[in-house]
This record gives structure tokens, C-alpha cells and sequence, in this order.
């Protein structure tokens, strides 16, 4: 993914680099190219990332 303005973090599991756009937002979910985790952006300056929550099923409740 090479854009225009974007920014390289590393990941929170694998420590590769995340490529993320200038313009992202607290709360975007990227995903680690290198591992595939799912990575939530909880800072945008600088730019932080963390291991996004997993989805928690309420099963109708």
C-alpha cells in the first residue's frame, strides 16, 4: 500500500511496518500486512496503534 502522505508504524505484535494514511482517525481499524492482526488506531498524533478489541458475541441477550 504506498499512498500519497501516508505514515509507517510498527505493529504492536510483529513489529512490521503498517503503512497508515496522514489523514486517519481515532478508532479506524487497519490491518498488519505482515501478520494480519487487526490493529485499532487509538492516537493519531503522533499516530498509536494497539490490538484491536475482539468482537464479543451477545448471543441475544
Amino acid at each position: 500500500m504506498s499512498q500519497v502522505g501516508a505514515i509507517a508504524e510498527p505493529c504492536p505484535e510483529c513489529e512490521g511496518g503498517v503503512q497508515v494514511s496522514a489523514e486517519v482517525r481515532s478508532g479506524e481499524i487497519v490491518e498488519c500486512p505482515d501478520c494480519a492482526a487487526e490493529l485499532e488506531v487509538v492516537g493519531v498524533a503522533p499516530v498509536l496503534l494497539a490490538l484491536a478489541p475482539e468482537a464479543e458475541e451477545d448471543w441475544g441477550e
